[in-house]
């Protein structure tokens, strides 16, 4: 095993405060988005020796044989400590097969991977999970349009009567395209009405579903005045998570992240398709493509206790799979799926691993510096640490290589990632 840090992106809806916290690192004012610890060749990680992505192309045998006949020599995952203080994008991802023709698709054109127009920068596909550190808000797939049309009727938004109509006739998925498309669409001469929603939304003082919903409309107008994406996003589901409690978004699922601190696990990819709520790149036709219009009802991932202590998150993406380490009730436990390649990360205390067949750890955990590959800024992972040992503060990472037997203990959380496969 091996130290493994991370690049930070810094992304604008990102909290200037949460990551610097949970690393111990002081704050400069810019935002801290997201710590990526991976291999996807936009920010790969990095080992004392150099990138995780190089040390993969040596030598694919750390990443588990399975996993290599499954998805080549390359890491499936990407790990990631995600803090936002405003809202995401509405966005989805594709399937694998949509993945694959659309990048095929824009290299064919000639379209640069560095363009920010590009769609899609890989030919993967992402699904992840976010599993909450604490109170996390989001907004997940479509709410029943039923439920949605009558919250528009009350608010009493004229202009929005024959916009909104189809969510009942004809209703169901069929209602939702068209209301949500049209929504994003929106000309410019027409955006005032998003202004006329959250003036309404305002004056809304009840609890409840009705008094929730306009409350978002509230919040996100504040963020994205004018942007019809504020509309659009009153036709989804709203949820609140706690500490422990994750969501699953699969492809095709639109969603939000509002606010909040997470650790996401997510397959190998960058590939967002963006339908507002952002200033980056937005295509509502691509999206149109790949959303699944069916109403959803949110509901939080099922676990399983595999040990006390130790929960794995139940989901089906073959590319992940994410487990939490309750270290303090835990004692000393095995690392999860030692036949594939893993990253270990500490949250809020100290993880101490230790290696049983013979294997020495580098000398130091690198800090993360930014989202190119990170300068050299690090500090001993153990004041003091035999081969074998590292000892994790929180925000730093381990990378363990398939085949090694590796026992956990300490203090607050360790959140394993592996391949999905068992």
């Amino acid at each position: 095993m091996e130290p493994l840090s991370g690049p930070v992106q810094h992304y604008a809806w990102g909290s200037t405060t949460a990551i610097p916290a949970l690393l111990g690192i002081p704050a400069d004012g810019r935002p801290h988005a997201e710590l990526w610890l991976g291999t996807h060749p936009s920010a790969p990680a990095m080992l004392a020796s150099g990138g995780l992505d190089a040390a993969v192309e040596v030598d694919p045998s750390v990443l588990g044989e399975e996993s290599v006949q499954r998805f080549g020599p390359q890491l499936p995952y990407l790990m990631k400590i995600l803090a936002a203080d405003r809202a995401l994008s509405l966005q989805a991802h594709p399937t694998r097969a949509q993945a694959e023709a659309g990048f095929a698709a824009e290299e064919a054109a000639g379209v640069s991977r560095t363009d920010p127009a590009r769609n899609y920068k890989d030919a993967w596909p992402k699904p992840e999970i976010l599993c909450a550190l604490g109170d996390f808000e989001a907004l997940y797939g479509f709410a029943d349009p039923a439920v949605v049309a009558e919250h528009f009727m009350r608010l009493g938004v004229v202009e929005l009567t024959d916009l909104v109509a189809p969510l009942t006739t004809p209703g169901g998925a069929a209602g939702i395209e068209q209301v949500f498309l049209t929504l994003c669409g929106l000309p410019e001469s027409e955006r005032g009405v998003v202004e006329r929603v959250a003036a309404a939304a305002q004056d809304v003082t009840e609890d409840g579903p009705y008094g929730t919903w306009c409350r978002t409309a509230v919040e996100l107008a504040e963020q994205y005045p004018g942007d019809p994406g504020v509309i659009a996003a009153l036709l989804m589901n709203r949820m609140s998570l706690v500490a422990g409690e994750a969501i699953y978004l699969p492809a095709g699922n639109l969603h939000a992240y509002l606010r909040g601190v997470g650790v996401e696990l997510m397959a190998n990819s960058d590939n967002v398709l963006r339908g507002g709520l952002t200033p980056k790149h937005v295509d509502v036709t691509e999206l149109g493509r790949v959303l699944d219009f069916s109403p959803v009802g949110p509901a939080v991932v099922p676990t399983e206790l595999e040990v006390p202590g130790v929960v794995r998150y139940v989901t089906p993406a073959p590319e992940f799979r994410l487990w939490r380490i309750e270290l303090d009730s835990a004692g000393t436990v095995a690392v999860p799926a030692s036949r594939y390649g893993r990253i270990v990360l500490g949250i809020g205390g100290e993880a101490a691993l230790t290696a049983h067949d013979g294997r020495a750890s580098e000398a130091s955990v690198s800090r993360p510096a930014s989202a190119s590959r990170p300068a050299s800024v690090s500090r001993p992972a153990s004041a003091s640490r035999p081969p074998g040992r590292l000892t994790l503060a929180s925000g730093q990472a381990a990378w363990i290589p398939a085949g090694e037997e590796v026992t956990v203990s300490g203090q607050g959380l360790a959140f394993v990632a592996a391949p999905g496969l068992d």
